[in-house]
Parts: C-alpha cells; structure tokens; sequence
C-alpha cells in the first residue's frame, strides 16, 4: 500500500467541514443561514472591481515578482502611515497568497523543525495545524476572561516562557478580543528581550468596536505582521495578503516565497492596490456589521445564554453552552440539518473546553443573521 505523510495526520480545519455540510443541503434545495464562516456578503469594492476588469482587458497578467508587485507594497506602507502614523519601507513589506500564505511563509522562515512556538486556546486553528505540519512543536496555552482571552507577558513567564516563537491575534478569533495598546507592548517587549519571534495576526484590523486596533510593528522591527485583503476590504476569494517582516527575515521569505508560491495572483494583486483607496466604501460595511453583532447579541440573550468572549473587534461572537448535549460537534451538526442555521462548534478553536462553545459570524447580511438567530433561538427553547 503507498503511504501516507505524518505531516498530513492534523485536524481539519472544521469550520470548512460545516462549510461543505452546508452546501450539500443547499444543493438539496434547502435554505441555509450562513452564521458559521468569516465570509462578508459583500463583493471588492467598486475601484477594485473596476481596476482588475480594465486590466484584464489591457494586460497578458503574466508573473509578477515573488515579493510582489512594488505599487501594491507602497500602497500598504501608506495605509500604516493613515491608519497608524507608521513609516515602513515597502522592502520590509511581502505581498503573499491570503494570509494563509503568509504563515506558511512566515513560519518556514521563522522556525525550524522541532521549535516550540505558544499560541492561544482558544485560538485560530490553522495556527496548530500549519506548525504541526511543518514539524513545530505547538504549545497551547489556555485564556479566558481574566486575561481578555488573549496571550500576556505574564501568562507566558508563568507557563516557563522556554518558547522560540508567539503568535497574537488582535482582534482574535473566535473571540474577538483585543490586547490594548499597554498588552501589546509589553508582550512585543517580553519577546524582543528574550529573543523569542512574535508573530502577529491583524488580519481583523479596521473592524473595531471602540477601540483602535494596535499594530506590533508600531514598537520595534523584529516582529512579524501578518494581514491580507479577506476581511476588512472584503476581498476572501481573490486570496492576497501581506506580511511586514523584520530585515532580517525578507530575503529568506523571498527565497521561498520565489519556490513556494512564484508569485502573488497578479489580477489579485492589481485589484487590491486599488482597494487601497476604497475606505469610504468600506466603513459602511462597519455599520453592518455592528447591526449583526447586535443582532446575534440579543438573540443569544433571548436564548438565555450569557456566557460570551468580548467581542471587541472582528466579527464573530464566541459563547459558552454547557448544556448542550452530545458536545458543541453534534449540537451544531444536528442545528444546521434540522433548521438549515450553520454555526461553527467550539472545538474547532479549543479541543477539550470547545465541547461547551459555539461561535456564531456576523459577516453576513443583517437580513440573514437575524433570520438565523429567530430560528437558533426556537431550537434551543424547544430542544432544552
């Protein structure tokens, strides 16, 4: 029998399981709401759209450079000087496939086999499967509400610190928490001072409740930003992200990115320089957004469930059920076919205290959120 890869044994991702259950009852002909994926239900903006058409038109769309093209990159260090008064040279900054590119890159160039990288439980999957994959040891480490569900400096001394990597989120997913300006710095300052690489995710950065969010490049260059197009300028299927990366790191990321990946999608690439210069657009979508984020709010209330993460920023609601029977798994399984409402289980981000979690999206349309929280909400008054 030929084998199999160790490297491919890791969890799935299981939102994207959902994603596909989904599908098939909508192929059947059934009414699905979408509660259960981090998908806007709006297209690129109008200048993006526009850009990638006349370059279709006008251009063969051939390789770009690995790193990516240099107008898309000095449109993203002028977004740092708008949105974060931070001055970046466009060579420290990678364009990449999505963000997902973007860990791959940054954790081949950043970890070897057998590194000890921390990331957050709960936390973003694709973080513990993608190191696992690469041979990095993942360690986990629990939050909850006495640390704002997030990594902190203290949190890491007290677990040993014996770590050659962090990864931070901010906002988080699936709890849409976020580490203020102070966190941040003290846990870009605990790493720096032990040379230990830290990995920040700010791919939710421009959807915010309240507070600003805190880039980690603002206070030093040796750690690794990671971001993209998907969420803030609505843009998940055209797959293009970026990474600003300290000097040290971008010849090494260029070399793979080089064999890897050979180039970012150039159409991809073309429309999101013009996104760039799409924020007026964009911030009507902030308006919806916190239309569904109260929309799942109060239905969550009216469902008596109250135990919920702080949704600061981001676009998801991440709630404790402990009464669920069978585990969050099979409550969402048995959810999405008997009343066509998909939601993703907390096991996806938390493997053992994830059995009493669900995390609902509020991307969608207002129209379709509060349809599906009318009938999450009726499911669990009958079925309790």
């Amino acid at each position: 029998m030929l084998s199999i890869s160790r490297r491919s044994a890791i969890a799935p991702f299981v939102v994207m399981d959902v994603m596909e259950k989904a599908e098939q009852i909508e192929r059947a002909g059934r009414r699905v709401y979408h509660l259960e994926v981090g998908q806007p239900s709006t297209s690129a903006p109008t200048r993006a759209l526009a850009a990638a058409e006349a370059a279709m038109r006008a251009q063969p769309l051939g390789y770009t450079v690995a790193v990516g093209q240099m107008e898309l990159r000095k449109g993203i260090a002028d977004l740092y000087r708008r949105r974060y008064g931070l001055d970046l040279p466009p060579d420290r900054i990678i364009a990449t496939a999505g963000s997902s590119g973007g860990f791959v890159l940054a954790f081949l160039a950043a970890f070897d086999v057998g590194s000890r990288v921390a990331v957050a439980e709960p936390g973003y999957p694709c973080y513990r499967n993608i190191l696992a994959s690469l041979g990095i040891e993942v360690v986990s480490i629990a939050v909850g509400a006495d640390t704002h569900y997030q990594l902190t400096s203290e949190l890491l001394e007290s677990h040993g610190g014996d770590v050659d990597g962090v990864i931070v989120a901010s906002p988080s997913n699936p709890t849409g928490s976020m580490l203020d300006r102070t966190a941040m710095s003290n846990l870009v300052h605990w790493c720096a001072t032990r040379g230990i690489r830290l990995i920040s995710d700010e791919i939710y950065h421009g959807i915010t409740f309240g507070q600003h969010a805190t880039t980690a490049a603002s206070f030093n260059d040796q750690v690794i930003v990671v971001n993209s197009f998907s969420k803030y300028f609505s843009m998940t299927g055209w797959r293009i992200g970026w990474l600003v990366l300290p000097p040290d790191l971008v010849r090494a990321v260029e070399k793979l990115a080089q064999n890897l990946f050979i180039a970012p999608t150039t159409i991809s690439q073309i429309a999101a320089t013009a996104a760039l210069g799409a924020e007026d657009e964009l911030c009507g979508h902030l308006e919806r957004y916190a239309l569904g984020r109260a929309a799942v709010m109060s239905g969550l209330a009216s469902a008596g469930i109250t135990e919920i993460a702080p949704p600061d920023g981001a676009f998801y609601v991440y709630a404790r059920c402990p009464d669920l029977t069978g585990g969050s798994a099979a409550f969402c399984s048995r959810l999405l076919e008997e009343t066509g409402v998909a939601i993703t289980p907390g096991v996806d981000f938390d493997a053992q205290r994830g059995r009493e979690m669900i995390r609902f999206s509020y991307a969608g349309s207002t129209k379709d959120i509060e349809a599906g929280m009318e009938r999450f909400v009726d499911y669990v008054c009958r079925t309790s």
